[in-house]
């Protein structure tokens, strides 16, 4: 589904002041930003309405200031770092109350290709609640809106969605229009065979997911902590494995809803386990792989087993499209990094369209040095999970329609 809407590519900023809202909630260490991914994957969209002549007003949340200044949650880094990537100043507007003296006065003094960064929009506390005082104040700065920032796309606030119903033209970026494509075709219109991969520690958090996948795709693979409550579901001995009581019947109606559509649901057959989740997270602890369906007493599995990396490689393999959420195990510790592992390097070497949707299995994925073998990492975690479980995504739905 591409979703016929209006793109950068479709609008004329000549000479126009254009807020353009990015994603530049990034990791920072003592004022230092650690990973600047998120940066780098904004540069298509602001290098293209610089070269077309627009006044390029940039903004973004960082962390959660929850309505107000909080110098170690500024932007001024970013605005240093992004003048270095983009080879020109990006003036940084510091007002506390993001659109102030200090924005009003950069605004007034653009030429064509200039850019201005307002300070983090969650120092007003409207901006969480989407409200009308603040968006009119974001819309008072600028001619178009462009919204690239898939991450917050999920959320209704006044720096995607309240500004969009104050301007006359709200565009989406290239990211956004990106991951409409990938995410929104992958799950909408896919190339089959279609395998879902979906792992992290709790069905609760993917109950959507897993029955909206189970209605698209052709196998779905289970990993992570909630393979635990599915093989429980199933009748298994699980140990002291991670396992959500009160969604076995929601696992059993998924097992029976599998065979029903004549879908391919895939669970571990092994398990590596040990005595106690690792602590500290990357601590050494003493483990052993054993069948799947008998976890012994007093052990927790905490990765997926060899036989079931290979199965899930194998099917990894035969698919057109893959989509993937949530690691296999504990893989920040490398004794139950293997499974994770193990499925990134399938996807790696597989001419499948791959699909990281967001979160932690972005980070593995990047961490393990796969990231350039994929065909798209999301940039957003709960945005690409509502995105997988069909939701419409109010920042998307906002967008100005071709």
């Amino acid at each position: 589904m591409s979703l016929n809407k209006v793109s950068v590519d479709d609008i004329d900023v000549k000479g126009k002041r254009v807020l353009c809202r990015c994603d530049f909630n990034v990791p920072l260490k003592e004022g230092k930003i650690t990973d600047e991914n998120r940066l780098v994957a904004a540069l298509p969209t602001i290098k293209k309405l610089i070269a077309d002549g627009g006044k390029v007003i940039l903004c973004s949340h960082l962390g959660k200031p929850k309505g107000e200044p909080k110098p170690e949650l500024s932007l001024a880094p970013v605005a240093v770092r992004l003048s270095q990537l983009l080879g020109q100043e990006v003036k940084f507007a510091a007002d506390p109350e993001v659109v102030g003296p200090n924005a009003k006065a950069a605004v007034e003094a653009m030429k064509e290709g200039d850019v201005v960064l307002l300070e983090n929009t969650r120092y007003r506390k409207e901006e969480t609640k989407n409200g009308e005082a603040f968006s009119k104040d974001l819309a008072s700065l600028c001619d178009v809106f462009v919204n690239d920032a898939f991450g917050t796309a999920h959320r209704a606030h006044c720096s995607n969605v309240g500004v969009s119903a104050l301007v006359e033209t709200a565009a989406v970026g290239y990211l956004m229009q990106k991951e409409i494509d990938f995410l929104g075709n992958a799950v909408e219109n896919p190339v089959r065979p279609f395998v879902a991969i979906l792992g992290g520690a709790k069905v609760a958090d993917k109950l959507n997911v897993i029955s909206n996948l189970l209605e698209k795709c052709d196998t779905l693979i289970i990993g992570g902590g909630m393979a635990y409550t599915f093989l429980k579901a199933k009748g298994c001995e699980v140990g002291t494995s991670l396992v959500d009581d009160e969604k076995l019947d929601y696992c059993k109606e998924m097992i029976a809803k599998a065979e029903k559509l004549g879908k391919k649901l895939l669970l571990p057959v092994d398990t590596v386990c040990g005595d106690a989740f690792p602590n500290p997270i990357d601590a050494e602890i003493p483990n052993e792989t054993v069948a799947a369906e008998e976890i012994p007493a007093g052990k927790m599995g905490l990765d997926i087993g060899e036989k079931t990396a290979a199965l899930y490689a194998e099917a990894a393999k035969t698919a057109k499209t893959v989509v993937w959420n949530g690691p296999m195990g504990v893989f920040e510790n490398p004794i139950f990094a293997k499974g994770t592992i193990a499925v990134a390097k399938a996807l790696a070497e597989t001419d499948a369209t791959t699909i990281i949707g967001g979160g932690d299995s972005a980070a593995a994925v990047n961490q393990l040095g796969f990231g350039d073998k994929m065909s798209h990492i999301s940039t957003g975690g709960g945005a690409s999970l509502e995105f997988l479980e069909g939701k419409e995504l109010p920042g998307v739905a906002a967008a100005t329609n071709k």
